[in-house]
């Protein structure tokens, strides 16, 4: 059975609207690792992810230093009501609208983890159904006021501290799990 595991460069006040802000702090080479370390066997994501990963990923082949091999390579699974298939992307499929069933029937079909990037709308929906196996959250120094957040208010997720790791550009990577017993 896949996992799930979720990645989101996040403000100190919970902003994960288009990460562009990011960078001004760089991107370190543990960083790097941390999220390769993610990149395992699919993707999951949500429209306006994949909307914006297409024409960001696509031109950039399969080179395995930047990641492309992985994001253009690895079948990619897009949670949608509103596109139909064929993508235009490589080994990019419609997944359909939101149902718990279908992610654990994605879940079930895949051997190794599934990496989920950016598509805040479907991380809180996977979060609220116990699907998210890790989540990733790279925390950037910065808290900036305004801007889609990942946690709405009135949303109680219960979570695990699995790991932490500071990088030397002031963010820091927290690693959560489902609550343990």
């Amino acid at each position: 059975m896949g996992t799930i595991d979720v990645h989101e460069f996040i403000s100190l006040d919970g902003v994960v609207e288009d990460p562009s802000w990011t960078a001004e702090y760089g991107f370190t080479d543990a960083m790097g690792a941390a999220i390769g370390a993610l990149c395992d066997q699919a993707i999951l994501l949500g429209r306006t992810t994949y909307e914006a990963f297409y024409p960001a990923w696509s031109p950039q082949g399969h080179d395995e230093e930047s990641g492309a091999a992985f994001f253009n390579g690895a079948p990619k699974h897009v949670v949608t009501s509103t596109l139909t298939d064929p993508l235009e992307w490589e080994n990019a499929s419609v997944l359909g609208a939101y149902h718990p069933r279908r992610i654990q029937e994605l879940k079930d079909s895949v051997d190794g983890g599934i990496y989920v990037s950016g598509s805040a709308t479907l991380v809180r929906a996977l979060l609220a159904d116990g699907l998210v196996d890790t989540l990733n959250l790279f925390v950037y120094p910065v808290a900036l006021g305004a801007g889609q957040r990942l946690f709405a208010e009135g949303q109680r997720i219960p979570l695990r501290l699995v790991a932490s790791e500071a990088y030397d550009n002031g963010v820091v990577r927290m690693t959560y799990g489902p609550p343990g017993n």
